[in-house]
């Protein structure tokens, strides 16, 4: 666990064997397509200030702002007077009831989102909200609520108070980027961040249905990173997510930011570098890299680190304005996909502006392990033209969908390799404003891409923030 190994040799290039190289398709399978259904408004005047290039009610790395569960979906956000609401509707229907929870946005921050989770062994949806780097804010419902929403109101009253901790359990006074995910026995984990950007760790909390419980840290920011330019010691792992497939397995890509920017070519990009991946298979406890050694114990003195061997699965230099916390996903057979993005090689080896760049020539790819093991990377022949960052859904024939900024849609074909992909929707009409929100719960259940967008605005002007829908092949 001393040295650091690329996975190169085990990384296809930008064309893939197609048919059967994702080992799950058919030929009868249909391939991607998307019908739209229905939009829907929760908010005509939702708050709008743009700040990381983002906005507070819409970041990506959201896991959660938007779900579904028990033939209900539910939606959080922050109105133009701060307040944090949450809607819940019936599936299908085209009007949400909403609910304040009892707090109000401190900061002009777009990091300060609000997550939502589900403990499924007591039927309560958790909130976290309002941390960058900071304190947050926590918020629970009675527990049953979203067991029998039919039968109970939709009230303030079903909510308890805000708190500065976990029931009393705190974790940290630099907490940031919350994001909830179900066990397969129904508790709620609760992953985030210690400390700051360029020198943070990752940790995991544990809900059981009475109480919460602090697993503990499990990636460090230690360990010394040099690249053709300089070194640094210090970094930050940036999660594209944390997702249990059907078979239990807890998966996560990642990148890293490097504190010192001495590792880039130039001071104008970003010290993002390199996409890995670990996974546990004892609910977080501890992490393996790709080849199934143990590389980090969450709470323990080992922790995931740059300097760990088979972590990367995709090397880059940071030298490309990689874009960290982009998304992820399973697919039907437990394997993971990743969405990342930044600037070719061909559009030259050292970005100057990471917004500029990004947006002129940034290009997303599609990363992910086969049938046989190895990792598999296609280039999305869609020019992002934004800075911001691209979300990834698998239906359930494990067609793959990419949902670009201002609410584009490209999907690829599992019987292709996935190799075939195309725009499906444009995204003409909506007048979104950059990145959206996608119900990924949602997906398996009925067969439905949802996702949450905000209307372009100026300035502190409030706009609407709507919910798309589109069906996908049943």
């Amino acid at each position: 666990m001393h040295r650091r190994t690329l996975l190169a040799a085990a990384l296809a290039g930008a064309v893939v064997t197609p048919a059967f190289a994702s080992g799950t398709a058919r030929a009868a399978d249909p391939g991607p397509s998307v019908t739209r259904t229905g939009t829907t408004t929760l908010d005509s005047q939702a708050l709008f200030f743009v700040s990381y290039d983002g906005l507070v009610n819409n970041n990506a790395f959201q896991k959660n702002g938007l779900l579904t569960y028990k033939g209900y979906q539910y939606a959080a956000w922050y109105t133009a007077d701060r307040n944090a609401v949450v809607g819940r509707r019936a599936l299908g229907a085209s009007t949400w009831s909403t609910v304040k929870v009892g707090h109000t946005l401190r900061y002009n921050d777009s990091h300060n989102v609000i997550s939502m989770g589900v403990s499924r062994v007591d039927g309560r949806l958790h909130l976290n909200m309002d941390s960058h780097s900071d304190g947050f804010t926590y918020v629970k419902s009675a527990a049953g609520l979203l067991d029998n929403p039919g039968g109970l109101s939709w009230t303030a009253s079903r909510f308890g108070a805000p708190q500065s901790t976990l029931d009393g359990l705190a974790l940290t006074s630099q907490f940031t980027y919350p994001q909830f995910v179900s066990t397969p026995e129904g508790r709620l984990q609760l992953s985030y961040r210690v400390a700051v950007s360029g020198n943070g760790r990752n940790a995991l909390a544990e809900y059981d249905g009475t109480k919460w419980t602090n697993l503990g840290e499990w990636s460090g920011s230690t360990g010394t990173y040099t690249s053709e330019h300089g070194s640094s010691t210090a970094r930050n792992m940036y999660l594209h997510g944390i997702d249990y497939d059907r078979n239990g397995r807890l998966h996560t890509f990642f990148t890293w930011r490097e504190q010192n920017g001495a590792v880039m070519c130039n001071g104008g990009g970003i010290t993002n570098h390199d996409t890995g991946y670990v996974y546990s298979d004892d609910r977080g406890r501890t992490w393996r890299n790709n080849a199934g050694t143990v590389v980090g114990v969450t709470g323990g003195s080992d922790k995931v680190s740059v300097n760990d061997a088979g972590l990367v699965v995709d090397p880059l230099n940071p030298d490309h304005s990689l874009m960290n916390q982009e998304s992820q996903f399973t697919d039907s057979a437990g394997r993971p996909h990743a969405i990342i993005s930044y600037v070719p090689g061909r559009f030259g080896q050292c970005t100057t502006n990471y917004v500029t760049d990004r947006t002129r020539n940034g290009r997303a790819f599609h990363v992910r392990r086969n049938a046989s093991g190895a990792w598999q990377k296609t280039e999305i022949p869609v020019p992002l033209n934004s800075s911001q960052r691209t979300k990834l859904i698998l239906d359930k024939y494990d067609n793959a969908y990419a949902i670009f900024p201002f609410g584009r849609v490209a999907g690829a074909s599992a019987a292709s390799g996935y190799t075939d992909w195309k725009i499906l929707f444009d995204g003409s009409g909506l007048n979104a404003f950059g990145e959206v929100v996608i119900d990924e719960t949602r997906v398996a259940q009925d067969a439905v891409l949802s996702f949450m967008y905000q209307e372009k605005s100026s300035g502190t002007t409030p706009s609407a923030l709507h919910v798309i829908d589109f069906r996908l092949p049943a």
